[in-house]
């Protein structure tokens, strides 16, 4: 038998439509060629594929990877380096013989011109000479917001079953095996789709909640039952993109009659519809959570946390919102820490000493939504370059950028009992390593301010004497009937349903 020939690229971003300003092609980081050889170890989706690629003796031809934190509108010219590279690629691939394709994906890209850029990926290089049916297969993240259009033009792709993402890298495992046994068989599955008119905040769609939890144990139920299904994909969506197909939505890849797959997913999406109130989860305000904080800190065994959605890094918020530091200033807490991205802030600090004192006006730049600034006296700690590896693998982390993290230059500062670390580079907090990172020893807090929805419960929860999940001012809230929607589908829930 020949050796199988793979071309492997790959474009990750997660899009929030409704903040200001857009995201430039200066904002990915670029590997190229050989460079995307350099993930392997890394416990990203890309590694799992490379170990597979081994195991199965693939000739790997290594395209472009291109990725970047989430954020807002991503410019057209970030799809068309990617498209040159990748059309580039598949045309000399095709040349001497091209076996299949694997793609890392998110599912939740939005350019200005183009709404569903996983979708049009797929319409152009269907559209390549020699691709029309070869078969196409990956990884995507549980949060896509997936198209008919995608999904039907692909073979295999598996989403993450977990949220918080500690499976990302199986996931891109399992897809590349699918895509061996593709090659060594030389049948090809189909994948068909369907989706609810339902949209959940990333705050109702954690795994380990319903109604996620059920429509995952009911897609696990149908692998079991069913040989000729192999894959049932469950995506939460993402909420804060507004796109026609943003929201709930179901995949299934079958080697059996298509028909028989589309009743199955018709009967998750009509569950997903009749649950579709518990998805829908909004945050207390936070004046009420701090209330109750303060009567339990004398007692509390372990931090308690303040997670605060609407300043969720993961989710594109910018991570520099004030609202919950004021609130710990304003009612005195001691002893807690919260992470600001203020390169601003960063480079003047990096200018003085440790122990100098300045007077510094903190966050609140990032979004038009959040409190604003805050102008504090700052004691300065330490500095340093913001490079961490991650202390768990299977960190939600993992899956955006592999164990080694960079947060731009950082530094770590004091207010009133309150220890304030800085960064220049927003980083999601999915990893307790950020702090232990910069000499902030986590379990020995009282308090610690979480800017994330979901995927921090992995490193925060088993330390945590408690959660508190709060309203505040940002781009991100929970309460999906505060945003603007334009292009989705009408009527949906919760926008136009009780």
């Amino acid at each position: 038998m020949t050796v199988p020939h793979i071309l492997l690229a790959g474009l990750f971003h997660e899009t929030q439509t409704f903040l200001e300003g857009s995201t430039p092609l200066s904002d990915f980081a670029m590997r190229t060629g050989d460079e995307l050889f350099t993930a392997r170890g890394d416990g990203s989706p890309l590694s799992g594929v490379l170990d597979v690629a081994t195991t199965s003796g693939w000739r790997v031809t290594p395209s472009i990877d291109l990725r970047a934190t989430p954020s807002a509108t991503v410019d057209d010219e970030v799809l068309e380096a990617f498209w040159s590279r990748l059309d580039h690629d598949l045309r000399s691939a095709c040349a001497e013989g091209l076996d299949g394709i694997y793609l890392v994906l998110h599912g939740a890209m939005t350019c200005a011109s183009y709404p569903d850029v996983e979708g049009e990926i797929l319409r152009r290089l269907r559209r390549v000479p020699g691709c029309e049916s070869i078969p196409v297969c990956g990884v995507l993240d549980l949060h896509g917001n997936i198209s008919r259009e995608f999904a039907e033009a692909t073979q295999a792709f598996v989403a993450y079953q977990c949220n918080p993402h500690t499976d990302a890298r199986q996931a891109a495992v399992r897809g590349a095996q699918l895509l061996d046994r593709i090659l060594q068989t030389g049948h090809q599955p189909v994948t068909v789709w369907d989706q609810p008119d339902v949209v959940w905040p990333p705050t109702g769609a954690g795994t380990d909640d319903d109604p996620m939890q059920t429509l995952e144990r009911m897609a696990r139920e149908l692998e079991q039952q069913h040989a000729e299904i192999d894959v049932v994909n469950v995506f939460g969506g993402f909420a804060f993109a507004d796109t026609y197909h943003t929201g709930v939505s179901l995949m299934a890849i079958t080697t059996g009659d298509p028909d028989v797959a589309r009743e199955h997913l018709a009967q998750l999406s009509a569950w997903a519809w009749a649950h579709r109130a518990d998805g829908n989860v909004v945050d207390q305000p936070l004046q009420t959570a701090m209330q109750e904080i303060v009567s339990m800190l004398p007692q509390a065994p372990g931090p308690i946390l303040i997670v605060e959605p609407s300043d969720n890094i993961g989710g594109g918020a910018p991570g520099d919102g004030t609202s919950t530091l004021r609130a710990l200033i304003e009612h005195q807490i001691q002893n807690a820490a919260v992470v600001i991205n203020d390169p601003q802030a960063v480079q003047h600090l990096h200018n003085c000493e440790p122990g100098q004192r300045v007077t510094l006006d903190i966050g609140g730049r990032g979004s038009s939504l959040a409190a604003g600034p805050l102008s504090l006296e700052l004691e300065l700690e330490s500095t340093s370059d913001g490079r961490f590896e991650l202390e768990d693998i299977h960190s939600h982390l993992a899956s955006m950028n592999g164990v080694r993290i960079d947060m731009g230059p950082s530094a770590v500062t004091r207010h009133a009992g309150i220890r304030i670390l800085l960064t220049s580079r927003k980083t999601p907090p999915f990893d307790l390593a950020q702090l232990r990172s910069q000499g902030i020893v986590p379990e020995d807090l009282a308090v610690i301010i979480v800017k994330a929805a979901v995927a921090h419960r992995r490193a925060f929860d088993p330390i945590a004497a408690d959660s508190f999940t709060v309203s505040t001012p940002g781009p991100c809230c929970s309460d999906l009937s505060t945003f603007p929607f334009q292009k989705i589908r009408r009527p949906v829930y919760p926008l136009d349903h009780e």
